[in-house]
């Protein structure tokens, strides 16, 4: 009986032993869509993506690329010219399954304008296999401060990661 319940401490053990904090981190970072429900106006039917790299333990995004897909005229935003930060904290368990408190932040920031994404849904399988992950997906609110018409305007958005990613 002691043997088995050796055994099966040891194999608790091995099935803890998942992929890095580190290479999980790592494996989101990439290309990135954003899709954007609700607002009003000029402040609504925003959509972008974004290229990023995953940096620390933080979970600091290093934003390398970023474009709103969405023009409307007299929108909030320019097409271009946006500065975006953000952190994007990644737990799993130990079926590299991701599990709260994974978290995602994001800071749109352009002509007195700031929209804000926050999340704690963060879903997807890390396979430690090839280092990827396998629908990753981020959900959560947005809100939007700033400028004439952009004051005020909030709702959820989805993100996922792209091929390229």
């Amino acid at each position: 009986m002691r043997e088995v319940a050796i055994l099966l401490v040891l194999a608790l053990l091995l099935n803890g032993c998942g992929a890095s904090s580190t290479a999980v981190q790592s494996a989101a970072s990439g290309g990135w869509q954003a899709e954007m429900f609700g607002g009003d106006g000029t402040a609504s039917g925003f959509s972008f993506i974004a290229q990023w790299t995953v940096t620390g333990s933080g979970g600091a995004l290093t934003v390398s690329d970023f474009q709103f897909l969405t023009q409307i005229d007299g929108g909030c935003f320019p097409v271009k010219g946006e500065v975006p930060t953000g952190t994007l904290n990644l737990v799993y368990n130990s079926a590299d399954q991701l599990i709260p408190p994974s978290s995602f932040s994001f800071v749109v920031t352009s002509g007195g304008n700031t929209l804000t994404l926050t999340s704690l849904t963060v879903t997807g399988t890390y396979n430690s296999n090839n280092g990827t992950f396998s629908t990753l997906l981020i959900t959560g609110t947005w809100a939007l401060t700033g400028g004439t018409g952009c004051n005020g305007s909030n709702g959820t958005f989805n993100m996922t990661q792209t091929a390229s990613g």
